[in-house]
């Protein structure tokens, strides 16, 4: 395949169309530059989101599955990035977060960057994204369930601040294939249609594969097209020159494309694809006893099952704290948090609790699927040690794909350490003392031994920080050794943040936005910071269809 002969030109290209890269894209135009987004997966919206897991719908199309070595990562492969498949569990980072040591020994934030600083940031995002705290009304029985068993075992428990509008949410539960209510705070009701607004160019189905110099200081982004239907087939090829890159590919991807950059770019900071964290993740599935719960919990639905609700609602609605304790040492701090995972999932993941070994199939596997409905899922995030690292690039994108769409198996290798291990059985440890307690439920928690750990927040692969040998990029996000290319998305994030991250990795971009401007006004692009927040300007959703 060979490019094009036109090489075009843009003040700022933005890799991706996710937190990270739609709040660049907004406020750069807004501010007068010409900008193009270059998104690697589909333009899906509304009425484009199907309610079914057929290989073809909008579930198989707008995820990245890429399994490694140690660890699998699932993120979002489409215009809007994670924001279409995340379940809108908005909370902010805890303090105790922004002065972890880790393995290297002392703070990994930078010096000028902590949860007082950033929250004026996290006031931005919260009100294009406005963020509701709920209430015990809005809990499904799910997340009912849960509350009453921690509440049985003597802990908190507390609605998930979400960006939801209860106004048009259904309860369907099929947030994670993306909203066709719009009832879910996506990129794609904000952010990105604000920047189209502004006339930014966003080119869905571009996969960026390498940057290079120019000889004016600049920089050149080579990209492949690809299909429509087939991940796998590139259509084509091209490049385009920019004065300022903005990576925001995310964690499984930004590192890969600044690696496959070297030999062109120059040498990348040590940091570049290490350091990675899965957020210290893990799933444990319970399988609820529905006459102990009933006995024990008194709890009981209209119909007059107990719970029997796997199915109902939405996705995490309630989260335990307790474990978010800045005097507990490191490791030791942790969020257990209520979590849908559709059939789809849920039964690839599940496996038998009491079982003396893993069991993915086989009579056990098959007893619990007939008991889906009472399954309950928890979803831990705890802190990890940031040994995830990316080894040689594949020849093209993040991955070597294995099938039409979603499936791929990528080059990070993940050995969890030994203060990763002991924080997640101390995890394990809470949801089974407050499931198992009087015979309520029994839990099973994750295995790594037959695909590795698992994250749908991965985070730190180019962190930020203060020390040139452990972080890729200062604390403006720009790339050591590279001026004017920046990160904005997950993987500049120092860290695990023990709490969903979507709106951290939301506050860290807003804040990068002002560093970006100047970057861009020193390589003379005519562009300023201070347009309005994008909560009037975004009137329709941003659809690749022209507007009416």
């Amino acid at each position: 395949m060979s490019e094009t002969n036109t090489v075009e030109s843009t003040d700022v290209l933005v890799v991706g169309s996710g937190f990270g890269g739609s709040i660049a894209a907004y406020h750069l135009a807004a501010g007068g530059a010409k900008v193009v987004v270059l998104e690697r997966g589909p333009w899906l919206s509304g009425k484009d989101f199907d309610h079914d897991y057929l290989l073809g719908k909008s579930y198989t199309r707008v995820f990245d599955f890429v399994a490694g070595d140690g660890m699998s990562v699932l993120g979002g492969n489409c215009v809007g990035g994670g924001s279409v498949v995340y379940f809108a569990a908005l909370p902010r980072a805890p303090r105790f977060v922004f002065e972890r040591h880790g393995s290297i020994g002392r703070r990994m934030w930078p010096s000028s960057i902590s949860r007082e600083t950033l929250d004026p940031w996290y006031d931005r995002v919260s009100e294009v994204m406005p963020v509701r705290q709920q209430d015990w009304p809005d809990v499904t029985y799910a997340g009912g369930l849960w509350a009453a068993a921690c509440h049985h075992s003597d802990h908190s428990a507390n609605p998930v601040p979400v960006g939801i509008d209860a106004t048009k949410c259904t309860n369907c539960n099929w947030m994670m294939a993306g909203c066709r209510f719009d009832a879910k705070q996506s990129l794609l009701l904000n952010y990105l249609p604000a920047a189209l607004a502004h006339g930014t160019q966003i080119r869905p189905l571009h996969e960026v594969q390498k940057i290079a110099r120019t000889d004016d200081g600049g920089y050149r982004v080579h990209f492949n097209t690809i299909d429509d239907e087939d991940y796998r087939i590139t259509t084509g090829g091209g490049v385009i020159d920019a004065k300022i890159v903005v990576l925001a590919a995310g964690a499984g991807a930004t590192p890969v494309i600044l690696q496959r950059s070297e030999a062109e770019l120059g040498r990348m900071p040590l940091a570049v694809g290490r350091y990675f964290s899965g957020n210290g993740e893990r799933l444990n599935t319970a399988i609820v006893d529905e006459q102990r719960a009933g006995e024990v919990l008194g709890l009981r639905r209209p119909n007059g099952a107990v719970y029997e609700a796997n199915q109902i609602g939405k996705g995490p609605v309630v989260a335990c704290w307790d474990y978010l304790d800045e005097n507990l040492p490191e490791y030791s701090r942790f969020s257990l948090e209520q979590l849908y995972f559709p059939p789809g999932l849920g039964t690839i993941l599940a496996q038998a609790p009491g079982a003396t070994g893993p069991t993915w199939f086989g009579k056990e596997k098959k007893k619990i699927l007939q008991q889906w409905k009472s399954w309950l899922t928890i979803f831990l995030m705890t802190e990890d040690d940031n040994e995830g690292v990316f080894g040689p690039p594949p020849p093209t994108g993040n991955a070597y794909r294995i099938s039409q769409q979603m499936l791929g198996r990528g080059p990070l290798a993940y050995d969890p350490t030994p203060n990763t291990l002991r924080g997640w059985a101390e995890a394990d440890a809470a949801v089974k003392a407050i499931l198992e307690k009087d015979g309520l439920a029994t839990v099973a928690p994750w295995t790594n031994d037959v695909v590795g750990a698992y994250t749908v927040h991965p985070l730190s692969s180019c962190r930020i920080g203060d020390d040139p040998e452990t972080s890729a990029l200062d604390d403006r996000h720009e790339l050591r050794g590279h001026p004017g290319i920046f990160v904005t998305d997950g993987s500049a994030v120092p860290n695990a943040l023990t709490v969903n991250p979507a709106l951290t990795i939301a506050a860290l971009a807003e804040r990068a936005v002002p560093g970006i401007v100047r970057a861009a006004r020193d390589r003379g692009v005519d562009v300023t910071y201070g347009a309005p927040l994008p909560t009037a300007a975004a009137t329709r959703p941003a659809t690749s269809e022209p507007a009416a």
